[in-house]
């Protein structure tokens, strides 16, 4: 699975570990990339020192490249210039679109990724000097962007850019592996899975809530979790929040139950409300299950907790197994043909 994107980034297998805000830290984000992927560590909102501080603490785990994420829509400048100041091999910039920063970046000699939702987005992105271009799928779990599916998705923004595109949304296992590539993509971008990693930061609950989702358990929400950041579009779990919501007749913001309800604390003691933006880490307390519980459509495929380099390797042998087996292989069209005139 040799390709542009591997070469790129230096590495084996072609899956990037999505940057989960809170749940995916230094440890998952070493492991990957000393498995041979591609491990993204989320420092977007950050000060500078904490930025600095989690560049370093990635690096203390692996001398393997990895990517620190930022997020366009809050105050990114100060970030970004601590992550050129430190000669980070990568940036993945979200939620926006900035050529500047794409440019800024690129100026300093660092491999950019950006999230896009549209073929459109992904042609600024790619014109702006943009080196990869992740196709965020409606499916994914956490923050979505756009509004396409992955499987359209995909393949217009393959056919949009002249850049690596990694597919995003849904992919969970081997086969999404094998059909993103099949798509046109050169890799793989993963959260859901890697929530039931053992080096995910999460608390258990939200843990073993994934492990016992289906795929219908999500539901995609344009402001329901929107305290510490509006007009955010996201998908996560059904709970007992989202349940009182739709029973309400899912009302807007300022008038469904229970705002301003603090539900839990944080470890470091601040109140965690409902309807807050906030991912459980281990030691938060309260009610855990009515916290928004981020996860992607591909949910139903997590059934069990491994480390996230055995996750990597997996999930690449698998998608090598189904490609090697002709998993796709259509009828052949003779044979429909001769069967057709014979009946």
């Amino acid at each position: 699975m040799k390709s542009e994107l591997t070469r790129l980034l230096d590495i084996e297998i072609p899956i990037l570990s999505a940057p989960m805000g809170g749940a995916a830290g230094p440890d998952l984000v070493a492991a990957v990339s000393n498995a041979g992927g591609f491990g993204v560590i989320p420092l977007w909102g950050k000060p500078v020192d904490q930025v600095r501080q989690g560049i370093a603490e990635v690096r203390a785990l692996t001398d393997r490249n990895f990517a620190v994420n930022l997020n366009l829509s809050f105050p990114y400048e100060e970030q970004l210039k601590a992550c050129i100041d430190a000669q980070v091999f990568a940036v993945s910039l979200f939620w926006g679109m900035e050529p500047s920063a794409i440019e800024i970046a690129k100026a300093a000699g660092l491999i950019v990724m950006v999230s896009v939702g549209s073929a459109a987005e992904a042609k600024l992105a790619a014109d702006a000097g943009a080196d990869i271009i992740i196709a965020q799928g409606w499916e994914a779990g956490g923050h979505v962007w756009g509004q396409v599916a992955t499987m359209a998705l995909v393949p217009a923004v393959v056919d949009a850019v002249n850049v690596p595109v990694v597919a995003a949304g849904g992919i969970a296992d081997g086969r999404g592996l094998a059909a993103a590539l099949m798509l046109g993509a050169s890799g793989v971008w993963i959260g859901t899975r890697f929530l039931a990693s053992t080096e995910a930061t999460i608390h258990e609950t939200y843990q073993q809530t994934v492990l016992g989702a289906s795929e219908n358990q999500t539901e995609w929400y344009r402001d329901l979790y929107d305290v510490a950041w509006p007009d955010a579009p996201h998908r996560a779990l059904s709970n007992a929040t989202s349940r009182k919501w739709h029973m309400a007749g899912t009302p807007a913001p300022g008038n469904r139950p229970g705002e301003e309800e603090v539900i839990g604390q944080s470890p470091n003691g601040k109140a965690v409300v409902r309807y807050q933006s906030y991912t459980p880490l281990p030691g938060t307390t309260g009610d855990v299950e009515a916290m928004s519980l981020w996860a992607g459509q591909g949910v139903s495929l997590v059934r069990d907790i491994l480390p996230a380099a055995e996750i990597v390797r997996a999930i690449y042998q698998d998608a090598k197994t189904a490609m090697q087996s002709g998993q796709a292989k259509l009828p052949d069209s003779d044979s429909r043909s001769s069967s057709s005139e014979n009946n």
